[in-house]
């Protein structure tokens, strides 16, 4: 076996009711962006119990998040962080979601032209958003990484 250190600042909260944990683990005075996929989560209860420990909290939602994201889906998401003045990010579904959180935290605080330079340019990351999870498919391992797999086209998504 090889020596190593590991070191990751993910909280994981694992059990039943856990999802309560929200209302302690976001601050009080965030202002929250509930992001998810395309409504299982309606139809599962999970929504249900997000919303309901995000009852002290001003929340918006933003769904839709499709499997593998898109570029243009989460740049629907940039303007409600702007006008909302958003600033705390909650995926709640599987790894699709959780990925796609982390590109909106990254591309709402990024400071060059356009958040496409991210994905097209490399553009480095130099901040972003904070972020939760309320994971409903535990399988990518998205949630205790800062990578993420998003489908983009090219050049660019304008042409």
């Amino acid at each position: 076996m090889l020596n190593f250190s590991f070191h990751n600042p993910t909280r994981i909260h694992f059990g039943s009711n856990q999802i309560t944990q929200i209302t302690n683990e976001i601050p009080a005075d965030a202002k929250v962006l509930l992001v998810y996929g395309t409504g299982s989560i309606k139809n599962n209860g999970v929504y249900q119990q997000v919303t309901d420990a995000l009852k002290n909290h001003q929340w918006f939602e933003f769904s839709g998040v499709e499997p593998n994201p898109s570029y243009e889906t989460l740049a629907k998401a940039l303007p409600i962080i702007e006008s909302e003045n958003i600033d705390y990010l909650l995926a709640v579904g599987g790894g699709s979601v959780v990925d796609g959180v982390k590109f909106i935290a990254a591309a709402a605080q990024f400071d060059g032209d356009e958040p496409w330079d991210i994905l097209a340019k490399g553009a480095p990351v130099t901040k972003a958003l904070p972020i939760g999870a309320v994971l409903t498919l535990p399988a990518t391992g998205s949630e205790n990484n800062g990578n993420s797999c998003l489908l983009y086209t090219s050049p660019s998504p304008r042409d």
